[in-house]
């Protein structure tokens, strides 16, 4: 009798289950569509660093399944602001502007000006020397498990104060990399020993731990502290929002619209020097 019972339970469950549909409405807050910029112009350290490309957008609702959101017909240009030089960046009719004549030079103060739509964008960057980054090898010291394989690295902190930088981190064959971003305020002009060890899995809360032959991207970025602080406001988004954490704000980079500053843009301009490194674990 029992077992009859719990027969006809589970049946009505199942038809409630797929009887009862419920439409629920979503509120998502909506924001006027601005442009997104993505202009990173990196030089890794060793090359030329002339080539360089910066990419246009527009912003889409959060339900938006618009996909063609490339800006064409943007006027794009970089000036070295202490010679006057300027880099024009040719529009090349998919969202991306180009130049193969780009002048990286430590130290100097960069300008990007962007004219769309009749209003004018700026913003401003310093590149930053990045120090030379030696992958020393692997161990099981440094991090939180005593069983998982980490990449050990070294730099040199240069003697002047208030350097800021981030280290790129990504798995060969995995989609997302992960980022680490820091200063020298408490080891300013030190050797500085540096790991990483594989992250846990926040939707799984498990943790894949290098094994021997995984292959580990490294890059190493000399940035500027505005950078660095837009950074932590976008990585701490992109984690997520607990119980008892800070609403989001909107997260503004500094490319600032001279013409309608309320118009302003999403997105950074940065200038930076990196190093790269590839590292198989043995």
């Amino acid at each position: 009798m029992k077992k009859h019972i719990k027969i006809i339970s589970l049946l009505s469950l199942v038809v409630l289950a797929f009887s009862c549909t419920d439409v629920i409405d979503v509120d998502v807050q909506s924001a006027p569509t601005r442009l997104t910029v993505e202009a990173s112009l990196d030089w890794e350290k060793g090359t030329l660093g002339n080539e360089q490309t910066i990419r246009l957008r527009t912003s889409t609702a959060f339900f938006d399944t618009t996909s063609n959101t490339e800006v064409t017909g943007a006027s794009v240009k970089v000036t070295n602001d202490s010679n006057g030089t300027e880099f024009i960046f040719e529009d090349q009719n998919d969202g991306t502007y180009t130049t193969n004549a780009f002048e990286p030079i430590v130290g100097q103060s960069y300008s990007l000006e962007i004219i769309y739509n009749g209003e004018t964008y700026s913003a401003q960057e310093t590149l930053n020397a990045v120090p030379d980054l030696t992958v020393l090898g692997q161990s099981r010291d440094d991090g939180f498990s005593e069983d998982d394989l980490e990449v050990n690295m070294v730099f040199k902190d240069p003697e002047e104060e208030g350097n800021s930088y981030f280290f790129k981190f990504q798995k060969q064959d995995e989609l997302l990399p992960v980022f680490e971003e820091f200063d020298d305020e408490f080891v300013n002009g030190n050797e500085i020993d540096w790991y990483y060890e594989s992250e846990e899995d926040d939707d799984t809360e498990e943790t894949e731990a290098f094994e021997p032959g995984d292959v580990l991207h490294i890059e190493f970025y000399a940035i500027s502290q505005a950078y660095r602080s837009y950074l932590q406001i976008l990585v701490n988004q992109i984690g997520g929002m607990g119980m008892f954490d800070a609403t989001p704000v909107a997260v503004k980079g500094n490319c600032v619209n001279l013409s309608n500053p309320e118009n302003y843009a999403h997105g950074y301009f940065r200038v930076t020097q990196v190093v790269k490194a590839d590292y198989t674990f043995e």
